[in-house]
Order: structure tokens, then sequence, then C-alpha cells
């Protein structure tokens, strides 16, 4: 797990070199010669989050509506929505999982148009989808995904910008921001913050972690790293549903990580952070600017669709030396294998 998350700097560039880019410009522009009505994905897991990112930037960056499906309707249901004039995409790190697979099956005989995001070019998901974009991470040694998170994470971001653009090519400010990413990673990573700040949280029974619009995605999969590799209860909720009831779980003995960024979802968390000074929650807060009393986990400040790039990292960290702290093994999750295949 260290080895993969330490690779992902390197993953980010190799995704930004120019074949990866042109390929990914070249999805971008059938899509965007294509037009679609509105855009479903389809995930499980960690690859879910990075699905939920990716409905974020379509409404936001788009203005197409997005959504998450539930592939047991047409797996367990037998129901097949009309998903003419969507795109559909499935997001999965091994392309192995059939239900994506039969989601993208039924919705491409319904009409739409879909596509594979994996890490697996010769998946059984690329074969049943329309187009498919390598995320390009390389092997990952680990149970717990790190490194094809964070590509799928980018792949996405490449992805909608080049639909926005309309023929698939990143402007060159966007372009230019972008190559920026691999040494901003690796300078993150570089802080040890997360392996000092793990011992603190050796005996926690629970934990919450919380974030607004781009960082929300990030705040699931953090608890989803911790959950699997140090077996820690961690519940997940976006900084406005934390307000509307779970805010009365917190207290001093049930830390909070929150990721806080510069832009309006960042801004927003303004509203939630006294209320868990109130609370006398022990409160960490992932983001470019101290926020007081509160730890900090730093990261750069960037655009704000950029920061999931960069604010899961220091999480990743977190979730490694915990689990270690702990005494788990967090290579060998237990009863946890690689690729998981649902119906």
């Amino acid at each position: 797990m260290a080895a993969d998350i330490d690779e992902q700097p390197a993953g980010y560039a190799r995704l930004l070199s120019a074949a990866n880019a042109a390929e990914i410009a070249r999805v971008a522009a059938v899509i965007a010669e294509r037009r679609p009505r509105h855009v479903v994905f389809t995930a499980r897991g960690t690859s879910d989050h990075a699905a939920l990112y990716g409905a974020y930037l379509t409404e936001i960056r788009l203005g197409l509506p997005a959504g998450l499906a539930s592939p047991s309707v047409v797996t367990l249901f037998g129901a097949r929505p009309d998903l003419s004039g969507a795109l559909v995409v499935g997001v999965s790190q091994s392309g192995g999982s059939p239900d994506l697979a039969e989601v993208l099956r039924a919705a491409r005989a319904s009409g739409a148009l879909t596509l594979a995001v994996t890490n697996a070019p010769d998946s059984p998901l690329v074969d049943v989808a329309e187009l498919s974009v390598d995320i390009a991470a390389g092997h990952e040694r680990a149970v717990a995904a790190t490194k094809t998170y964070t590509a799928e994470l980018l792949a996405l971001l490449m992805l909608v910008e080049g639909v926005r653009a309309g023929d698939g090519v990143l402007p060159a400010a966007e372009r230019q921001a972008l190559d920026a990413l691999p040494e901003l990673a690796a300078r993150t990573l570089a802080d040890d913050t997360p392996a000092r700040l793990a011992p603190r949280y050796r005996f926690a029974r629970q934990l919450v972690t919380t974030g607004r619009g781009y960082a929300y995605p990030t705040a699931r999969e953090a608890a989803l790293k911790l959950m699997e590799t140090s077996y820690l209860p961690a519940l997940a909720f976006s900084g406005a549903d934390l307000l509307h009831g779970p805010l009365a779980m917190t207290d001093p003995e049930v830390p909070v990580l929150a990721v806080v960024g510069s832009g309006p979802g960042g801004r927003s968390m303004g509203e939630v952070l006294p209320r868990l000074g109130e609370r006398r929650a022990d409160v960490v807060v992932v983001g470019s600017a101290e926020v007081p009393g509160a730890t900090r986990l730093a990261v750069p400040e960037v655009d704000e669709r950029y920061a999931p790039l960069l604010d899961i990292l220091p999480l990743q960290r977190l979730a490694l030396a915990l689990a270690l702290t702990r005494g788990e093994d967090p290579d060998a999750p237990r009863g946890l294998k690689k690729v998981t295949a649902t119906m």
C-alpha cells in the first residue's frame, strides 16, 4: 500500500503524457459530438467515489444532469431503464464486476452511448462499452485501492474538461494547471504529519469524515480506507447533511476529518466547523489554510476541481499509518480480495 501511494505523482504524469492525453481527448470529442442529454455513472466501492466526483464535474462544468445508477435495478430486478440519449459511464479499476458490465450492456441496448473508465483495457467492461479510457495506473499491489482511485479522478477530470472544450483538447491554461499536479502531489506526500497523527487515534472506536461539493467524494473515500485497513467504523457525511442530525453523535471521543477547500464547497464548511467546536469534537482539517482549533493535514491550494487529487493523499497515508499503529496489516485486509465480483 505504501508503494502504491508513493507512485501517484508518477501516475499523474503518465496519464498527462501526450499519448494518454490524446486518447482521452479523442473519447471526449466523440462524446461532445454525440451531445448526451444526461450522464449516468455506475461503479462500486472506491470507484463509486470517483464516479460521484465525475457527477459533480458533469453537472457543474457541463450543465448536464448526472447521477449514479444502482446496478441491482438491472441485475436483480431485471429492469431496463430507457437510457436513450444518455452517456452511461462504468468506472472500475478491474473492469471485472459482472453487474457493471451488465448495466453498460443494457444501457447500450437502449440507445445510450457507453464508456468504460478502467485500469484494465482487456476487461469485460471494456468489451461491452462503445468507448473506453485506460487510466494507466499500472499494477496495484495492495487490496485497498489508492493509485487507481486518483487515476480515475484525473481521467474523469480530463474527460469532462475535454467535452467542455468541444473538440476534446484541453485549453492551454487548463493543461498548464494540470501539469503542476505531479509535483504538488509529491510535495503533499513528503509531509509526514499523517504518520505522526496516527497514534492519536490508535484507540478510537469510531470516526466521522465530512466535506461538501468536490470534497464529499474525498470524505467518503477516506472513510472507506479507514474501514478496510483499520476496521475502524467511519461514517461519511456531506457537511450539509452532518448538520441535519448526525452532528449529535460528535463529541471529544469521536474524531472528525473535515475536508475544507478554498472554493464554494470549502467556504460552506464555515457553517459546520463552529458547530463541531461547540460539540468539542476532535477535528482534523484537510486543506490549504489553517482553521482555528483544528489540527491540519496541509495540502497546496489549487482550483477546487483539482483538490480531490491532492486532498486524498494525506488521508491515504493516515489510513496506512493508523492500520500499522493498531497492529493491523493494511496489505491484507481480512475477508477482502482485489477484485470483487457482484451481481
